[in-house]
């Protein structure tokens, strides 16, 4: 780069791109990089504050900003990311299509940790939907060292891409709802519309309900039922606590399903089960989630549907971010409820 007088600057090629910035309204691209300078620019750079600007030379051991972030963008970005066009030095990664966002946060800290490298995301597991921008990266000289940009592109490439979208798998899901009071009709059931509410973003499609009363061989037969049937993902719903009577978790085990937890620290939702039978999760739903909007349910749902094996690393990782704070209007996942740098 060459520091010109914008004076003496007519007829020559601007070598990066000028943004005009006014208070709380507008902050846009005055002046594009290759922009040749003609004497009518002259007024209007000088009202940007420009007194000098830059004329791109080229040199072997540096890499421009623009060609920096697209280079870098592409290192990171795996199956269902993709990367825009350069502005104002900046490159915005965007999601394919519908999805998980999955960002390896150590790999992430890597890069962030090389001078003059800028790379920022939203959160690990976020739910993304398509042309959604999930990263921004850029760097902050307006040419980089090529050997710092060789390590961070390294970075960003391997083991895996920084980052990916898995898509929402269209699951068959079937409900096990306890409860005498529920068999006997006493109480009318409430979880079928909860359920249906809570999977239909995710394209899970409704198998069916039973409705079982406090009988733990009774929910194990139903869940055995619906997994001959094909199920892909079963909600027992309710008797999750710890009173005499709430017995679904022994229902759970006694189905076969190999628990993963019982437990979890978050609140909202403590008193959720994950299990697995096979490669089915059977999940085990306080009464809760028919009260409070968000639990441990709504965190855990789009990384099953998105394929994602749970273990108890990632549940124990979720304390950190598990409190909610039940807004009056609920703003998740545009909050805290739930995020975590644990892959």
């Amino acid at each position: 780069m060459r520091k010109v007088h914008v004076d003496d600057a007519i007829g020559m090629t601007l070598g990066h791109d000028i943004t005009k910035i006014i208070p709380g309204k507008e902050k846009c691209r005055a002046f594009s990089r290759g922009h040749i300078i003609v004497a009518q620019d002259l007024p209007r750079l000088k009202d940007l504050g420009k007194e000098h600007i830059y004329i791109w030379e080229p040199n072997d051991n540096l890499v421009h900003e623009d060609d920096a972030a697209i280079l870098l963008g592409r290192a990171a970005a795996g199956p269902g990311v993709c990367c825009n066009e350069p502005n104002q030095g900046r490159v915005n990664l965007k999601a394919k299509y519908d999805g998980l966002l999955k960002v390896r946060s150590e790999q992430l800290n890597w890069i962030n940790n090389l001078d003059n490298i800028i790379f920022a995301t939203l959160h690990n597991n976020r739910v993304v939907a398509k042309n959604q921008t999930v990263a921004g990266t850029r760097v902050i000289p307006l040419a980089i060292e090529s050997y710092v940009l060789d390590e961070a592109e390294r970075l960003a490439a391997l083991p895996n891409p920084l980052l990916t979208v898995k898509p929402f798998r269209s699951l068959w899901v079937a409900v096990v709802t306890t409860g005498s009071e529920v068999n006997s009709g006493r109480i009318k059931d409430g979880f079928g519309k909860v359920v249906r509410q809570k999977i239909n973003p995710f394209g899970g499609r409704w198998m069916g309900q039973t409705i079982t009363p406090d009988i733990p061989e009774l929910i194990a037969e139903e869940i055995q039922n619906f997994i001959a049937e094909g199920a892909e993902l079963i909600l027992v719903t309710g008797g999750m606590s710890v009173d005499a009577d709430d017995v679904t978790p022994h229902g759970i085990r006694a189905s076969g399903a190999e628990v993963v937890f019982y437990g979890a620290p978050v609140l909202p939702g403590s008193q959720f089960m994950l299990a697995y039978q096979g490669h089915v999760p059977v999940c085990g739903v306080p009464g809760g989630a028919l009260f409070s909007r968000k639990t441990t349910l709504d965190l855990l749902l789009p990384r099953i549907f998105a394929g994602d094996i749970i273990n108890r690393a990632d549940i124990i990782a979720l304390g950190h971010g598990g409190l909610c704070e039940e807004c009056q209007i609920c703003h998740y996942p545009h909050c805290s409820f739930g995020k975590t740098t644990y892959i």
